[in-house]
């Protein structure tokens, strides 16, 4: 049985993997949607993340799709108490305003709160830093929602590392709930965002860090490898620089790795960021349960130092 991580500081414990909920309701229908969803939490998954504003970006869509699909099931499934819910607020406009207004704040849980089917939400993020309000009245809004029970824990997500500090040391000062989570931009081809100074203040006050992208949009399963590649998928356009850069002597790494483990690529990708300073779980998406299956091994593969040294090196 995979064993649970303390989420940071904080009272939650989770699966060393999060689902990502941002294709429910988009690339992934209802019977798509809760058979991943079904299939994660019998493997062994925990945690499930979202945001108000999954997919408002799809042509039709006016956000909260992810979160009325995933209440949804939760209503069918009856897992709530199998599982924790993460969503987010700031970047889906409504009532109340925008970004973090504290007005905003509120009548975005309660909307995320309805369309979650659930009277509270395990973790709540900040999905983009805005410094239009004050930190002060931003913690007073989030701490608000703690103490009325409707959120357990506080989240920063996309927070650059001088803005997540001083976030926290006011609400601190204040005596209110602060943000325990982080969830940043990582990946092995991407790790300028968080390496440095903003994991190094994550790991010396126990912040607890659910990096997204962790496979790079699909670049780090090895979808894509050449230019004729890049052509199957509308995702795919957006690996050229990738391609053209380290990430082909990345996929060579990779590939070497997988081939000493028995394990996918994906898999390896996972796992290091698994093992990585400060890390609880890397959130990765998927639409099939096939995927979910390759997915769920991560929680459980541990790579040697040498393979995650080589693994390093070869983002560099």
């Amino acid at each position: 049985m995979t064993e649970l991580r303390r989420l940071g500081a904080s009272d939650l414990k989770i699966a060393p993997l999060v689902l990502g909920g941002n294709v429910f309701g988009w690339t992934a229908d209802r019977d798509a949607s809760f058979a991943v969803l079904d299939a994660f939490v019998d493997g062994g998954g925990t945690m499930i993340d979202t945001a108000d504003v999954y997919s408002a970006w799809v042509p039709g869509h006016e956000g909260g799709e992810s979160e009325t699909m995933i209440g949804e099931w939760l209503r069918v499934s009856g897992k709530r108490d199998r599982v924790q819910i993460a969503t987010k607020v700031g970047m889906l406009p409504g009532e109340g305003g925008e970004k973090l207004a504290p007005s905003r704040i509120a009548a975005a849980c309660e909307a995320s709160l309805k369309r979650l089917s659930t009277d509270y939400i395990d973790l709540y993020f900040a999905h983009q830093d805005d410094d239009a309000q004050s930190q002060d009245a931003v913690a007073a809004a989030f701490a608000k929602l703690v103490e009325a029970g409707k959120v357990r824990v506080l989240g920063a997500s996309n927070f650059r590392a001088a803005r997540l500090k001083s976030a926290i040391e006011r609400a601190r000062a204040a005596g209110l709930p602060h943000y325990q989570v982080l969830q940043p931009e990582y990946n092995l081809v991407s790790r300028e965002k968080f390496e440095g100074e903003l994991q190094d203040y994550c790991v010396e006050n126990n912040i607890g860090v659910v990096p997204y992208y962790g496979l790079a949009s699909g670049f780090l399963t090895g979808k894509y490898r050449s230019a004729e590649d890049q052509k199957k998928s509308v995702r795919g356009q957006r690996m050229t620089d990738l391609l053209a850069g380290k990430g082909q002597t990345m996929l060579a790494a990779m590939d070497d790795v997988a081939k000493e483990t028995g394990a996918t690529l994906a898999q390896v990708a996972l796992a290091w960021l698994i093992a990585q300073p400060g890390v609880t779980a890397p959130i990765a998406s998927a639409t099939r349960v096939e995927q979910v299956h390759d997915l769920l091994p991560a929680m459980d593969l541990r790579l040697s130092d040498d393979q995650l040294a080589r693994l390093t090196d070869a983002g560099v």
